[in-house]
């Protein structure tokens, strides 16, 4: 069996300050294609990865090593394993070039460090980042050293590493397949994957808006276990690939040449900052009305006051009421509303996490939902309205029955 150590490099972990996001990722993927986790070390930037570099040799195939491979003087990662394995540094040339294209001036001095890697190491590109990592393979030992933020080591661990670890398995047959799962907690979704599968190796990595599934096993295996997730969730909620429900969304509009506006109160303008935050977005987005006082429901969205007498602000009336209107005022083809409850307080008898959404098309019925975020905090809620929005606003465009849709969902 292979034994493989992982060294996670960073003052801000062993001081309490940030959690560590990679060990445990890392320690699941290894064990579940066979290789042995032996030991998983935090150390702070302070040049103790020598000696521990010097420990672990002594009964570690595979040396994973996170961190320290920065610019700055505490980054100590290259050099220590460049003395470890006797493997001298050198500048390589193409790495540098790269740099000098991203950093300009700002290449020479302490950035060129990030150019330098020991003699016969792989270079493992950072598509992410300036500092590119490597892997280094001597006296029957393997070493993989990557950078510490997040977004950059993970990508590099799963496209490199983690294939390169299944071929020194015997493994190179096992599928990893990458999913997208939209307003699932991620300690719900990890529950869920306990009684999805146990063949099935699965690691998450929590975003903004959603959170990316990895999973890796036999190519049935994985399709048993993403079908098990997406029938206790619900339509639209795991997606094949890197993707997310705004990206979906703006490629239909596109796609259909339509244009979109949007009615806010619960959300404040999110919802429109995001449909605008990519270049290019005037193709599609005409703009927002943002009411967040009831009375500029009625004054400028034209919701009848009758309405809001009989139903409230937070119903899905007058959420139809704000879609109608504002694509009427914004002469767009489709519009999306927002209205609902944040907390902490209730609002008009209705409970902190009531969300109504309304949509309206040209020619088309104009439809609302309502849903319950109610075991969540305010933040929460906001960011699970807005991707609600986009995941049924991209449906409704398509002509499916969206009400139908949303009383599916579970697990949210």
């Amino acid at each position: 069996m292979i034994n493989a150590s992982l060294i996670i490099i960073g003052s801000e972990l062993t001081r309490g300050v940030i959690e560590d996001k990679h060990g445990k990722l890392v320690a699941k993927e290894l064990t579940g294609i066979g290789i042995n986790v032996v030991e998983l070390v935090t150390i702070p930037d302070d040049g103790s990865i020598s000696y521990v570099l010097s420990a672990l040799k002594r009964y570690s195939d595979v040396i994973i090593v996170t961190g320290g491979l920065g610019p700055t003087q505490d980054d100590l990662t290259r050099k220590a394993i460049s003395d470890s394995f006797s493997s001298p540094l050198y500048l390589d040339e193409t790495v540098f070039a790269k740099l000098k294209d991203k950093l300009k001036e700002k290449a020479e001095g302490a950035n060129k460090s990030q150019a330098y890697f020991p003699r016969g190491a792989r270079i493992i590109a950072n598509e992410n980042g300036t500092a590119d990592g490597f892997a280094l393979t001597k006296d029957g030992k393997s070493i993989y050293a990557l950078p510490g933020p997040p977004k950059e080591m993970r990508p590099m661990f799963y496209s490199y590493v983690l294939e390169d670890l299944k071929n020194m398995a015997g493994l190179g047959g096992i599928k990893r397949a990458e999913f997208s799962s939209l307003i699932t907690a991620e300690a719900r979704l990890e529950e869920l994957f306990e009684k999805a599968s146990r063949s099935v190796s699965f690691a998450t990595r929590f975003q903004d808006y959603k959170i990316s599934v990895y999973l890796s096993g036999s190519d049935s295996d994985v399709k048993d276990a993403i079908s098990y997730l997406r029938k206790e969730t619900g339509e639209y909620r795991i997606l094949d690939g890197d993707t997310d429900a705004k990206k979906e969304l703006v490629n239909t509009l596109i796609e259909r040449n339509l244009t979109i506006s949007t009615a806010e109160s619960l959300t404040g303008g999110l919802l429109g900052t995001l449909l605008t935050e990519d270049a290019g977005s005037s193709r599609y987005y005409v703009g927002s009305l943002v009411s967040y006082a009831t009375r500029l429901k009625e004054d400028l969205l034209r919701v009848p006051s009758s309405c809001i007498e009989k139903h409230g602000v937070v119903s899905k009336e007058t959420a139809l009421f704000m879609a109608e209107n504002v694509r009427s005022m914004m002469k767009s083809d489709v519009a999306v509303s927002l209205t609902g409850v944040a907390g902490p307080d209730e609002q008009d008898g209705r409970k902190v996490g009531t969300v109504c959404i309304g949509f309206s098309i040209r020619g088309r019925e104009s439809e609302a939902v309502e849903l319950d975020f109610s075991s969540w905090g305010r933040s929460s809620v906001r960011k699970k309205a807005l991707v609600s929005a986009f995941i049924l606003a991209n449906s409704y465009i398509k002509g499916e029955d969206v009400v139908k849709i949303a009383s599916g969902w579970r697990n949210i």
